[in-house]
């Protein structure tokens, strides 16, 4: 009897290891995002796509429109979040939008973050001109990310597109 539950121990081990060993990742969708400048002259924008809880402080960066890091500290309130973390942005970052340009990225939102009072900000800054905190930003909703949402410095518009 006693030798029928050590040969259970190993089997129990080993589902407890892979029952608790995989963490799942929720749920996430992609979403199109067009970004629409304005006809401003000059070097290309920098724009940060965050994602914001509900408190308004920075949860994560969703997609950066610049490659070269040596101007992120120019996206000031973003700087303070991500200078300080430095996480990996090589699979989340794109060129640089000029004056009249559009760019269309994908961004992946988790579901359960819809309709729970978190908001997408896009921060934008030129060289040697302005830096707009909330060029765009809006509460996260299952109609907003299907809208078209106006900026108020670089950026035009944005518009989101569900991905099936």
């Amino acid at each position: 009897m006693i030798k029928r539950y050590f040969k259970l121990i190993p089997i129990l081990l080993v589902s407890a290891f892979i029952g608790f060993g995989f963490s799942f990742k929720p749920k996430e969708s992609h979403y199109k995002c067009m970004i629409q400048m304005t006809n401003y002259t000059g070097e290309g924008a920098y724009i940060v796509i965050s994602l914001l809880n509900p408190e308004g402080e920075y949860e994560k960066t969703l997609y950066v429109q610049g490659d070269d890091d040596e101007w992120y500290f120019d996206i000031t309130d973003w700087w303070d979040f991500y200078g300080k973390r430095r996480t990996n942005l090589d699979a989340i970052t794109g060129a640089t939008i000029s004056g009249g340009e559009r760019a269309i990225s994908v961004i992946e939102i988790e579901n359960e973050k819809l309709d729970k009072g978190y908001k997408i900000r896009f921060e934008s800054a030129v060289e040697d001109q302005e830096y707009y905190k909330d060029d765009v930003e809006f509460e996260l909703t299952t109609e907003s990310v299907k809208g078209k949402t106006e900026g108020n410095g670089f950026i035009r518009y944005i518009r989101m597109i569900p991905q099936k």
